[in-house]
């Protein structure tokens, strides 16, 4: 049987590209004829704010902050439809898949990628003004349509972070699985073991789960030092409910 690289990389199609009727297009830019990467998981995402700051973490507190939550929420583009709130995220599978998808999407700011890489995805977005409360022009928004991991490690955080085990057939799996053994619930920004009222079970015994997360939530929860927060844990359990 011939073997298959399991190396993955996220992409997100953002709203943008969406309310401008590019999803086709785009698709058919990573399609495997052009890439020869497959997918392995791909779901349509309502995006809670939660999901949103986990995901622009290293952004936050700059100026654009929060029209990034604003923008990959869908609040923007479809400012009075929120119905139409959605994100398309798609994970891909094969050789050097974040070089490839990189490739194809091109530099992240618009401009840059209409001037030094013409035809790709990104050189269709476009560039909008941020503006302070007394309608001064502070910095700017790029609407480029779609998002690609930039490193194999960034790749990991991001698929973790946007899609279950369960979301993703076992075969396709590029990190290791595990199986819940407690509960864990999630109230008021804290991580809890025990049902109260207003919260919210996440994760159950026999519910599947990266090793990654389980082995976090076990040391947050002898309050030891873990290698992410519980909100990136527990954000991709909350999405579309």
């Amino acid at each position: 049987m011939q073997s298959y690289s399991q190396d993955q990389t996220l992409i997100l199609i953002k709203p943008d590209a969406l309310k401008n009727s590019l999803t086709g297009y785009v698709l058919s830019q990573l399609s495997e004829f052009h890439t020869g990467l497959r997918f392995a998981g791909i779901k349509i995402v309502h995006v809670n704010t939660m999901l949103a700051e986990e995901h622009y973490a290293e952004h936050k507190g700059k100026v654009f902050f929060p029209s990034l939550l604003e923008y990959i929420m869908g609040n923007i583009h479809y400012a009075n439809e929120p119905w139409k709130h959605r994100v398309i995220a798609i994970v891909y599978q094969g050789p050097d898949p974040v070089k490839k998808i990189r490739g194809l999407v091109g530099p992240t700011n618009p401009l840059v990628a209409r001037e030094e890489k013409p035809g790709c995805i990104r050189a269709l977005g476009t560039l909008a003004p941020l503006k302070d409360e007394q309608g001064k022009i502070v910095g700017e928004r790029m609407d480029n349509l779609i998002h690609a991991s930039a490193t194999d490690e960034e790749a990991e955080r991001e698929i973790k972070l946007w899609f279950r085990p369960n979301d993703i057939p076992p075969s396709m799996h590029a990190y290791p699985v595990d199986t819940c053994t407690e509960y864990y619930y999630f109230k008021d920004n804290t991580l809890r073991t025990e049902h109260e009222p207003g919260s919210t079970c996440f994760l159950a015994p026999g519910n599947s789960a990266w090793k990654s997360d389980l082995e976090a939530l076990q040391a947050l929860n002898q309050g030891k030092p873990a290698s992410c927060s519980v909100e990136t844990v527990v954000a991709k359990y909350l999405v579309n409910n």
